[in-house]
């Protein structure tokens, strides 16, 4: 996961490829961001700022990890997911790492109004960027949203490179 450390990682976690994964995937996110705020910004969490970009990216965590156990590797017996969240210039990166898929890669299905397959369309709606990288047979899955400026954390790192 080499890429996101272009930023400061402020949280990781490896869960199990199991669906209740999701759900502590999404508590982990909320925790990793709220943790990062200093109190200064707090305030910016009351007035709005968190409502919609924290919910994007429990949303966005909550889609990938749910594709990964899915349709990847990691939801055979003994698989797992690894969830990466990183802080640097204005941006949060959220990472979702699976142990690969033989070759399927990540994209934005055409078909609207399908009862599955909107994961990555919701990915693609919510999330300033979005990309995918391989990482030997893993796939990483890594989507940016925008983070606010706090003083003393992240204001002297350079921004994530395109490379992811």
């Amino acid at each position: 996961m080499g890429e996101a450390r272009d930023g400061l990682v402020i949280g990781e976690i490896t869960l199990a490829g199991v669906r209740k994964s999701v759900g502590h995937a999404r508590g982990f996110v909320r925790a990793a961001v709220l943790g990062h705020l200093v109190p200064d910004d707090a305030g910016a969490a009351d007035a709005g700022l968190h409502d919609t970009v924290l919910d994007d990216m429990i949303m966005v965590a909550s889609e990938t990890v749910a594709n990964a156990i899915t349709h990847t590797a990691s939801g055979l017996e003994g698989g797992e997911v690894t969830v990466v969240l990183a802080a640097g210039d204005g941006v949060y990166r959220l990472e979702v790492v699976d142990d690969g898929s033989a070759g399927g890669l990540p994209h934005v299905k055409d078909e609207v109004g399908a009862e599955t397959g909107r994961g990555m369309r919701i990915v693609d709606a919510l999330a300033t960027r979005w990309g995918f990288r391989a990482e030997g047979h893993r796939t990483v899955v890594w989507a940016e949203f925008p983070a606010p400026a706090v003083a003393g954390r992240g204001r002297a790192r350079p921004p994530f490179s395109d490379r992811g």
